[in-house]
């Protein structure tokens, strides 16, 4: 129990709804138009809710498929912010219009993170397989912004877009975004299709070397997801640089990690199926069968991803496993076996874990 009682939610995906408008090359999900039969209904989710509750506060990320075709969304959202939860949105912005915008804000959205993969209609287009996806989601974004609704760009990096990602930050500090988001890909779903284009370990460091470099200039929230390795970059190069890494400093790259699944986060399916995070694609629970607390203090693969000991490789032997991890869902996709290194990292540890 003394395990368990150190990990809290911090942070919930919640799929829901698997429908989507786009068929993006990338998507976790294979999401298309549906519909998607057995989905969690309007009071399942509520039930939910009040059992995360029960658990904890966490900030829950309203996500899809698309989340915006879900009928059901405003109750969803107003509940959420009864609850005492901060309720973001995660959409590809393409349905989005002043009237919609001004709603979510009054229902209690409190930022929403709408992709851009490409800084031009044609790179982002192609990445979302259809046409005019990108001028959708500068309408999107115009939008929030008439609102007053705060908004961060998420980009997902493949091949097909590294060179893009600095005209992308750019585009994003144009357009008024908060924060940027870098997602490095992990091949699941769709994304398999995309194994070719994932970038070698020695081209994603010098992204996030890059990515590191924006920090102090761009005046942007920057955070790099399903990329751990930024937080022993960030901590390498801060200790060459004389940089004590504290609160004041750098934020919340100081206090968080880098691989949050089963530790801090988790993700929950469109018909209530708990994972450690949607890119590791086992099963740890079901909300149908289960209470949310049984699941997140429970399941067998939470407290194994818990238990830094059991990490395999040079993970297992890395001196920054605490502030790293290594991507677990990487790892599962690579070998099969989740406790696994993370097969894109560079580094070699000079130590033991400690």
């Amino acid at each position: 129990m003394e395990l368990r009682s150190r990990f809290v939610p911090r942070l919930i995906a919640w799929e829901l709804t698997r429908s989507c408008n786009l068929n993006c090359v990338h998507c976790r999900a294979a999401s298309s138009k549906g519909p998607y039969e057995n989905e969690l209904t309007t009071s399942e989710i509520f039930r939910i809710m009040e059992e995360i509750k029960e658990v904890a506060s966490p900030v829950i990320i309203l996500t899809g498929g698309e989340p915006l075709l879900r009928k059901d969304l405003f109750e969803i959202i107003e509940k959420a912010v009864t609850l005492g939860f901060k309720p973001v949105l995660a959409t590809n912005g393409t349905l989005l219009d002043e009237k919609l915008a001004r709603e979510l804000k009054k229902a209690g959205i409190a930022r929403v993170s709408i992709s851009l993969d490409g800084a031009s209609p044609e790179a982002h287009d192609n990445f979302r397989k259809v046409k005019g996806a990108f001028e959708g989601a500068l309408r999107g974004i115009e939008a929030l912004k008439k609102a007053g609704l705060p908004f961060q760009i998420n980009t997902t990096i493949t091949a097909l877009n590294a060179e893009e990602l600095p005209k992308i930050h750019e585009l994003a500090k144009k357009l008024g975004a908060v924060a940027h988001h870098i997602f490095l890909l992990v091949p699941v779903g769709r994304g398999k299709e995309l194994q070719e284009k994932v970038l070698s370990a020695e081209e994603y460091e010098q992204i996030l070397n890059w990515f590191y470099d924006q920090r102090e200039k761009s005046g942007l929230q920057l955070k790099a997801t399903c990329a751990p390795q930024y937080y022993r970059i960030l901590r390498q190069r801060a200790r060459e640089e004389g940089k004590t890494v504290d609160q004041k400093t750098f934020g919340l790259d100081a206090v968080t990690r880098g691989c949050l699944a089963g530790i801090g986060f988790c993700f929950i399916s469109h018909v209530g199926i708990v994972q450690t995070c949607g890119y590791l694609e086992i099963p740890c629970g079901d909300l149908r069968k289960q209470s949310f607390k049984e699941v997140w203090e429970g399941s067998e693969v939470f407290n194994k991803l818990r238990n830094f000991k059991n990490y395999k490789g040079k993970c297992g032997r890395c001196e920054y496993i605490r502030v790293c991890g290594g991507c677990r869902a990487r790892a599962y996709e690579a070998t099969g076996d989740y406790l696994e290194e993370e097969p894109l990292c560079t580094y070699q540890p000079k130590k033991p874990a400690g």
